[in-house]
């Protein structure tokens, strides 16, 4: 899944792509790089982000959605908590909803999903991106996300989502520690039990970069974080992770490339 951020305040790409052409130009790149999915957002959920109203939202993201749906050839995905603008989004050729709040940000956002019988994604976050990573805290952090996982398939298959709709996502860096984060993929394969795919999004993100520090005794690049994100690709890919979401692409899919016809 090749992330195209509409936002002037990404974390990971300092707005570079919040223009409309731009951001089409940046999908079909990541189209051409070897994605399978483009996911379109125009909220960012870094850590103490402003929320944004579902209008600006929308201004942000309906165009790109249209026009990637209609020139990409791949399934498009909106990453949106607001059941107004994944309605929108689903209108105008989207294809699946992906809820950072596990589709309960908005009360009408499962209603929408079951009507459109579009794809889902339901993430686990402890707390808010205002609040997430203040002082996060678990007992036992993988059995505790699974829980969660497994009570809101159970929830949205109470509220007629259908299975073979829902993906599910553990959340790395929503309301996690640097050792959460570890944890989680490293147990990831763990949740392959739910029945349902999984989805990890680990690029680019902080602990990473904690990594890169701790290995090479430096602040990390870009560039380096596209590499530890594409070299832990491969090992969520050897636990059977399904949908691996990142920035980069084209060095993912090279390193997923070379790890399939090398890995026995």
């Amino acid at each position: 899944m090749g992330i195209v951020n509409v936002t002037p305040d990404s974390f990971s790409d300092g707005g570079r792509h919040a223009d409309i052409d731009a951001a089409v130009r940046h999908g079909l790149t990541l189209a051409a790089a070897g994605a399978d999915i483009l996911d379109v957002g125009g909220e960012s959920t870094r850590p103490f982000a402003d929320p944004v109203t579902a209008e600006e939202e929308w201004r942000r993201v309906g165009e790109v959605v249209r026009r990637l749906a209609a020139e990409s050839g791949l399934p498009v995905s909106i990453d949106t908590s607001k059941a107004t603008v994944a309605q929108q989004a689903l209108d105008v050729g989207g294809e699946i909803i992906n809820d950072i709040t596990g589709l309960e940000g908005d009360p009408a956002m499962a209603t929408v999903a079951r009507a459109s019988r579009a794809g889902i994604c339901a993430m686990h976050m402890q707390g808010t991106p205002q609040t997430m990573q203040l002082a996060p805290q678990y007992t036992d952090v993988v059995a505790e996300v699974h829980t969660y996982l497994q009570q809101r398939r159970d929830s949205l298959l109470d509220a007629g989502i259908r299975l073979e709709s829902i993906c599910l996502d553990p959340g790395i860096g929503f309301g996690k520690t640097h050792q959460h984060n570890l944890e989680l993929m490293q147990q990831a394969g763990g949740f392959l039990d739910l029945g349902c795919p999984i989805l990890v999004g680990h690029s680019r993100k902080g602990f990473l970069g904690k990594l890169v520090e701790q290995t090479c005794q430096r602040e990390p690049t870009l560039a380096d974080r596209d590499l530890v994100t594409a070299v832990t690709a491969c090992s969520l890919a050897a636990q059977g992770i399904h949908i691996i979401r990142v920035h980069d692409v084209a060095t993912t899919r090279l390193a997923l490339n070379t790890f399939t016809k090398t890995h026995t």
